[in-house]
């Protein structure tokens, strides 16, 4: 399993929002390249980095701090605002290793489905933000106030057969929230689409979780507040 220590950056600065709320904004500082060089110092391979900014109004794009990142020797998966091939080709020109396409993944599979065929299918990573409603599990939207008609399984079908490898699924309740991640959720995953590389994201409060994540069969986990604020060593979480 890998344990991508995230960035989230917003104007410039390392952030953190609580369940995707602008207004509540926990600042870490104003240096995320210095932040990713720490992580990778503690042994980090990867890192995941959203551009807030980019997210929120669409038209900032933070290239050059993707590049930056990348100049560490980190392998970078950024999004944040991702709604063009052209979003996609300017991410991985910027030298990220892997674009995260969050909203457009589940409005338009299909212009997705086009990008995995011309980047591959390490290139691309679609994020979904989701939340339970009677059992089922579905995908949410435009800054997770709108939800999806199809559950998250029902829209999988639709790039079962183009080769999507990498998804990262956010339990919008529990995002920045260190409660602990949606353990059921994940587990249900792994299980019933083995073939994708799931990716936990939100809640993670601790290395019993890491460990829980990884005893699931999660391809990977990513860690934010808990990694700032102490609550995890990130050298600990590596070496289990």
């Amino acid at each position: 399993m890998i344990i991508y220590p995230a960035i989230d950056v917003l104007d410039g600065r390392v952030v953190r929002l609580a369940k995707g709320d602008f207004n509540a904004v926990t600042d870490y500082g104003g240096d995320p390249v210095a932040a990713a060089e720490a992580w990778r110092d503690a042994g980090a391979e990867w890192v995941h980095m959203v551009d807030l900014s980019g997210a929120r109004d669409g038209a900032r794009r933070q290239h050059d701090l993707v590049a930056a990142v990348a100049a560490t020797g980190l392998k970078v998966q950024t999004g944040g605002g991702v709604r063009s091939e052209a979003d996609v080709e300017a991410i991985l020109e910027a030298g990220a290793a892997r674009a995260v396409v969050g909203s457009k993944a589940v409005a338009d599979p299909q212009s997705v489905i086009g990008w995995i065929g011309r980047f591959g299918a390490e290139t691309i990573a679609a994020a979904f933000d989701v939340r339970l409603e009677g059992g089922a599990v579905y995908p949410t939207v435009k800054g997770w106030t709108e939800r999806s008609d199809r559950t998250l399984l029902e829209l999988l079908a639709d790039y079962k057969l183009a080769g999507l490898a990498h998804a990262l699924v956010t339990d919008v309740e529990r995002d920045g929230m260190m409660e602990g991640p949606n353990m059921a959720l994940y587990a249900d995953l792994a299980t019933v689409r083995p073939d994708m590389g799931w990716q936990a994201s939100g809640g993670v409060s601790g290395l019993e979780d890491v460990k829980a994540l990884k005893a699931a069969g999660l391809a990977g986990v990513i860690i934010g507040r808990a990694l700032f604020e102490k609550k995890l060593d990130l050298k600990d979480a590596l070496s289990c």
